[in-house]
């Protein structure tokens, strides 16, 4: 324990790193809202979730096609321009989508704003891995807490998910979730200008114009392309869950379906948070390639008995255990990027590795929409979340596949470096 606790006091002492993880606690808690918020609005408003489920699509779709670009400006320009443009356009487009849902026209109106908030949200979450992998670089003499720092990052990020729905569903008994999405609008605007003010963020500098991304950028390297599909078949998991959690709850709850299904999606990220902060004070000495296939299937399993619990309160119990797994494997496949991506595209990189899953889980939730209303829908919603995170993992465990090649050579150029041979194939893409 006190291995452990040592641990996280050291990085307290990486300079910017703790203002910079509470800070971005707060700017993203936006994540954890509006998607829920977006879905109990249209479904209240429908009566479908088939057609909430459109509109969160959409809001994740029109991010994933966008983020992209947004990342690599950050590259090119600095992370704190970007993040405070994006900011005030995101703001006001959700700030539109509540103040016109209940007009006779709110369906329409709303998909139209939400694919306009997705399109403009700030890259918050690239920019703050792409921070932490720069504080613990080796020059800087903090290299060997990278993985404490970035399972730090992560734990906290997945209380975003504990607070979040607890947030929509205090909004759901006492205003209404246009309201949750106002409240998104203000807390990510004020928590990113923040950041983005911030001196970790502004210390930021453009790389030089010979080493810019074009093209394709990180997406050529193949070890990261597979990585990014076996993230993808998490997002399209995680997606699946967070529709078939709502209408369990409204098969099982007859007064507060909304309150119930904030509270089981809250002890799922609670569960998370706090699997990741273990991971961060006793990490494997494994691969991470080698973990990362592990840990897919731990998640896998986890989604897949849910199919088979018989009352909300045994769900919470599965969806607090298996959550357990969720941030580590996170936290295994965001230090696999900074592993085989060079610095020069790394903002982008991990804009993919976070919008990916947005869009993935746009896909999920749209497919267990049509699930759910079915008979039996919530527990085949459940398998076919399971089925595809097992997939991934048994691509990820493949021996001679893309991923564990990339670890591999990862860690000879890393060996070569500490004997003087610097180069890298792949910093010329």
């Amino acid at each position: 324990m006190n291995t452990a606790l040592r641990r996280y006091a050291e990085i307290r002492k990486i300079p910017g790193l703790t203002s910079l993880l509470l800070v971005g606690v707060v700017a993203r808690l936006g994540t954890g809202m509006t998607p829920l918020s977006l879905l109990l609005l249209v479904e209240g408003a429908t009566g479908r979730y088939a057609y909430a489920s459109l509109a969160v699509g959409l809001y994740a779709l029109a991010g994933v096609s966008m983020s992209p670009v947004i990342g690599r400006l950050a590259d090119r320009l600095g992370p704190s321009p970007v993040l405070l443009g994006a900011a005030f356009a995101h703001g006001a487009a959700l700030t539109v989508l509540a103040l016109t849902a209940g007009g006779s026209s709110a369906f329409p109106v709303i998909c139209t704003m939400a694919a306009t908030a997705g399109a403009s949200y700030p890259p918050l979450t690239p920019a703050i891995r792409g921070a932490c992998n720069r504080l613990t670089e080796p020059r800087t003499g903090w290299g060997g807490l990278r993985g404490t720092a970035l399972a730090a990052d992560t734990a906290l990020y997945e209380f975003v998910f504990v607070v979040g729905p607890l947030l929509v569903g205090v909004f759901g008994v006492v205003a209404t979730p246009a309201v949750a999405i106002a409240a998104a609008a203000g807390v990510t605007l004020a928590g990113t200008t923040v950041m983005a003010c911030g001196a970790v963020m502004r210390a930021q500098r453009p790389h030089p114009s010979h080493v810019r991304t074009s093209g394709l950028g990180p997406l050529r390297l193949s070890g990261f392309a597979v990585l990014l599909g076996c993230v993808g078949a998490l997002g399209v998991g995680f997606g699946a869950v967070s529709v078939a959690v709502p209408a369990y709850a409204t098969e099982r709850s007859v007064h507060d379906s909304t309150g119930l299904a904030g509270l089981l999606l809250a002890v799922w990220g609670l569960g998370s948070g706090l699997g990741g902060l273990w991971y961060g004070a006793w990490p494997p000495r494994s691969p991470l390639s080698r973990q990362l296939a592990w840990l897919l299937g731990g998640v896998s399993l986890s989604l897949a008995a849910l199919a088979v619990m018989p009352d909300p309160t045994a769900l919470g119990l599965a969806l607090a255990l298996g959550g357990g797994v969720i941030a580590p494997c996170l936290t295994v496949y965001i230090s696999l990027v900074g592993r085989i991506v060079p610095p020069s595209m790394l903002t982008e990189a991990h804009t993919w590795i976070a919008t990916v899953p947005v869009a993935a889980n746009a896909v999920g939730g749209a497919t267990a929409g049509a699930i759910v209303d079915g008979p039996g829908g919530v527990t085949w919603a459940f398998v076919m979340a399971g089925t595809v995170v097992a997939i991934a993992a048994v691509t990820a465990a493949w021996p001679s596949g893309p991923i564990i090649r990339a670890d591999s050579e990862a860690e000879e150029a890393t060996s070569a470096g500490a004997t003087g041979d610097t180069s890298r194939p792949c910093d010329q893409l």
